[in-house]
């Protein structure tokens, strides 16, 4: 999708599972499973779903997926399907290079986000976008070195670790314009000091709605994560959001939805609903 002098294109890091009551917290699976259906174990598939802009002199990717280092235990617990190198490898099959995204920017540093930050190499862990500035939360970058007990399996810090060391991290400071045009908006209730990313295009708003909206199915403001650690604040978030997504015609584009990539929305009925869903490759805007 072309808007101006900015383009938007979608890549994968593959797919992945999660359990559909997790997903959905309290509601019903009689309801979520209309939209999810669910294995024998309760799981739900998940999109590894990722953004690419490019903006003059930038190339940005917004979030890496979960990338390649899991056993084989974790793999079957997480179903996941992807092949080696996945981004990577959609990025090439398109003419893309890794050594080319100068920014890569972090919702959040849970691992089925920010696992695809770093790979093994020949001599220890390496960057996958070696040349890119890592953008994220200074509220997410503490709480995920001092997680709670309940959220401490979704990090992996050693990670964290070699990217300060690597110097190319940006902590954000709240709501801040970090590039022309590209500003992150901190949202708290999934995790303290994940980000939303808003393409400002002088045309339209494209926003990559991370873990506040990972389904367009849960742009029904109750339908929230049994993951968000304060979930009543995820309400007050989606609710104030997604008022300016429907009054000011954001485009929003979702990491986890396999069927819906991106959609416009609209308050009608007493309820934000969907008014057009498309891929970015057909938008026609």
């Amino acid at each position: 999708m072309k808007l101006g002098d900015w383009q938007f294109r979608t890549f994968h890091d593959g797919q992945f599972k999660l359990d559909g009551g997790a997903m959905f917290g309290v509601v019903p699976k009689v309801m979520w499973e209309k939209h999810h259906p669910a294995d024998d174990l309760n799981r739900i598939d998940l999109d590894l779903r990722c953004l690419l802009v490019d903006h003059q002199d930038h190339r940005i990717l917004v979030d890496t997926g979960m990338g390649d280092r899991w056993d084989e235990k974790m793999t079957g617990v997480f179903g996941l399907k992807r092949r080696p190198n996945h981004l990577v490898a959609e990025l090439a099959e398109a003419g893309l290079i890794r050594e080319s995204i100068t920014d890569v920017v972090l919702t959040h540093l849970h691992f089925d986000h920010a696992g695809g930050v770093f790979r093994e190499g020949e001599n220890g862990l390496e960057a996958v976008f070696p040349n890119a500035t890592f953008w994220v939360q200074q509220r997410q970058w503490d709480w995920a070195h001092n997680p709670s007990q309940r959220d401490r399996a979704s990090f992996r810090i050693e990670d964290f670790d070699n990217l300060l060391e690597a110097g190319k991290l940006k902590l954000c400071d709240d709501r801040q314009e970090i590039l022309p045009g590209v500003t992150v908006m901190p949202v708290n209730g999934h995790t303290p000091g994940q980000q939303i990313v808003e393409f400002n295009t002088g045309k339209k708003t494209v926003v990559f709605c991370g873990d506040l909206i990972p389904f367009l199915s849960q742009i029904h403001v109750p339908w929230i994560m049994g993951f968000d650690l304060n979930p009543m604040l995820t309400v007050t978030e989606k609710n104030q959001f997604l008022s300016r997504a429907a009054e000011e015609e954001f485009i929003l584009v979702f990491e986890h939805d396999l069927e819906n990539e991106a959609a416009t929305v609209e308050f009608r009925d007493g309820k934000f609903r969907p008014l057009r869903t498309f891929t970015l490759d057909d938008s026609g805007f």
